[in-house]
């Protein structure tokens, strides 16, 4: 995988190629494995995404079926992984719980030669959205949760073990569209971190939790909970236009704009606002759809900055009652399948991956015996 140009941050430098994701190409925002985000947005589960991207098709009724029964089978939790989660600190960053656990299950369920590799990567689909809610359960409320729910999607899953109560339909399926739209997007920052670890031949454990250690900084991750803690600040849109117009004049980082590769548009937007005024529907705080949508306004027309995917998904979570500090480990609950599918990728044609660096240090230096040193 060689670089094509020298670049600052690998800006527009092609690392590679990929069979599963299109970002801005092919006359889609988005597209998995050829199908368009809307379409999959609109039409599929987040269990066919998931089946899609790790296993190359969409399935058909008995494999979608049997692939369902399976990753409801693997979503419990080992009692030495469930007695590490208990062990770390209520304060530790969710990020951080994740990380850790995905570690520590590939000791105790090691990868081996990698002929099981589809397995590992159907496990940790399964798994991760019970460590994420059995420590927050554990710490937040004091019970050690049940981890293995009957629900079928994972989105359900999620959000019965979240609320001990299986959710309504209208939140099952909000919450799958957003797993969805979250599943996959190329060679991101987190997904090429997990390309360059699998490039050395290291285990799918240790590529994914490099890749969430990756997500879990500011420049990668966390732009949805920054956004639940902006539009939190405001009650009406009138208040919002005036205190992000004073942000603007500081020059504050207001988090949820922009793209690094979209230009005029996120594609995944336009779905999670529309989501997020249904589910503001009877709410108590349904003024924070009023609020984010007086900000998107006022950051296009001041800024030209569109809203990308994180700042509507943010109301859509809190208007389901997810907790803020949630958000993130949630996207790590649908992308490790994104992950996953580009580290089998990956091993498929492999080759070391070992970028060149423009050297900009000292030119060759006389060695200087300590006593004549300054």
């Amino acid at each position: 995988m060689a670089a094509s140009k020298k670049t600052g941050g690998l800006a527009g430098v092609t690392a590679g190629t990929t069979a599963l994701c299109t970002v801005g190409k092919e006359g889609a925002g988005l597209t998995y494995r050829g199908y368009d985000i809307h379409d999959l947005a609109d039409k599929a589960s987040f269990e066919e995404v998931a089946y899609l991207l790790l296993h190359g098709k969409l399935p058909n009724r008995a494999e979608l079926d049997a692939y369902i029964d399976k990753i409801r089978g693997l979503r419990g939790l080992p009692d030495a992984l469930k007695t590490v989660l208990e062990m770390i600190p209520a304060a530790a960053h969710p990020m951080d719980v994740l990380r850790t656990g995905v570690s520590f299950l590939g000791n105790i369920e090691a990868e081996g030669d990698f002929s099981n590799q589809a397995d590992v990567a159907d496990r940790l689909f399964a798994c991760l959205p019970s460590m994420m809610v059995y420590w927050h359960r554990f710490h937040a409320d004091g019970v050690r949760i049940d981890t293995e729910t009957d629900d079928d999607s994972v989105a359900g899953h999620i959000l019965h073990m979240l609320h001990d109560k299986a959710p309504s339909e209208l939140h099952r399926r909000s919450l799958s569209t957003t797993l969805i739209l979250y599943a996959e997007h190329e060679f991101n920052a987190s997904t090429f971190t997990a390309r360059v670890i699998t490039a050395t031949l290291s285990d799918m454990h240790s590529a994914i939790s490099g890749a969430i250690g990756c997500l879990r900084g500011a420049l990668h991750g966390g732009a949805n909970e920054a956004a639940m803690e902006l539009v939190q600040k405001f009650r009406t849109a009138d208040e919002a236009v005036e205190g992000v117009k004073g942000m603007l004049e500081r020059k504050d980082l207001i988090m949820g704009f922009g793209h690094r590769v979209y230009t005029t548009s996120d594609p995944r937007n336009a779905v999670n606002k529309r989501m997020s005024r249904t589910l503001s529907e009877g709410q108590a705080d349904a003024y924070l759809y009023d609020v984010s949508e007086a900000i998107e306004k006022l950051m296009w027309d001041q800024k030209k900055l569109f809203a990308n995917a994180d700042f509507f998904a943010a109301t859509v979570y809190h208007f389901m009652g997810v907790p803020t500090y949630l958000f993130t480990p949630i996207f790590v609950c649908s992308r490790v399948t994104g992950w996953a599918a580009h580290v089998m990728e990956q091993r498929a044609d492999n080759k070391l991956i070992r970028p060149a660096a423009d050297y900009t240090g000292p030119g060759l230096q006389p060695w200087i015996a300590i006593e004549d040193r300054e």
